[in-house]
């Protein structure tokens, strides 16, 4: 199985793509050592900030060195520059908040999975002609459960990853997974309290209840 096609698998199996960025090096490894340790096998740190690829490189030598199997992606990646750079430093998968070819293009040459974001078909029907697989739809608390649901007959060689407002309840994850969603995607996981306060061991717990939770949802639909 080649990469494109194992993240995609992945993502689909773990149903969640925990996404993320904070100033500090350290802070960002011992977010991802936690979501590890909760059972979390691919997250995305966004490129968010000054310090982005500083702490990318220090995540990607912890990554390698103990937590066998983490795939580590980029998001919030918005040109090909950036999106070389971090494929240099050894990002697994790329995540854009629209869509764009020079990326999707660079993405397949490295033979990497790349996930364009959309909101409206237009933009579906472009990342469908760009042989996207996966979109990201964003943001996901505006658009609804409903929206995919009536969109998804029209698109049936697309998955969707909602991302953006998703609560991490039961409820509101049951909405999504019913009209087939292959993963949920965002940030509700790593509050800024978890951040801020370093509370890894809940961010453990929380990544463990939520795979659970999907797992568990998914089996009763």
């Amino acid at each position: 199985m080649n990469k494109k096609s194992e993240l995609s698998v992945l993502m689909n199996e773990q149903g969640i793509v925990p996404l993320y960025y904070a100033a500090d090096a350290g802070v960002s490894i011992e977010l991802m050592r936690a979501l590890y340790n909760g059972g979390i096998r691919t997250t995305e740190y966004a490129d968010r900030g000054e310090k982005a690829m500083k702490n990318f490189k220090e995540m990607r030598k912890a990554c390698d060195a103990e937590m066998p199997g983490m795939r580590l992606g980029i998001g919030t990646i918005k040109n090909p520059e950036s999106a070389q750079a971090y494929i240099d430093e050894g990002a697994e998968f790329l995540v854009c908040p629209g869509i764009l070819e020079s990326v999707i293009e660079l993405s397949d040459k490295h033979n990497l999975l790349c996930v364009p974001g959309c909101m409206t078909p237009s933009e579906i029907i472009r990342a469908e002609a760009c042989g996207s697989k996966i979109v990201k739809l964003f943001p996901a608390n505006t658009l609804g459960p409903s929206y995919i649901e009536a969109v998804q007959a029209l698109f049936t060689d697309i998955v969707f990853m909602p991302t953006g407002g998703i609560e991490l309840n039961e409820a509101n994850l049951r909405s999504w997974f019913r009209v087939g969603v292959c993963a949920v995607g965002g940030s509700k996981m790593i509050t800024k309290n978890v951040i801020e306060n370093k509370l890894y061991d809940e961010l453990t717990a929380e990544s463990g209840r939520a795979l659970n939770l999907i797992r568990a949802i998914r089996e009763s639909l």
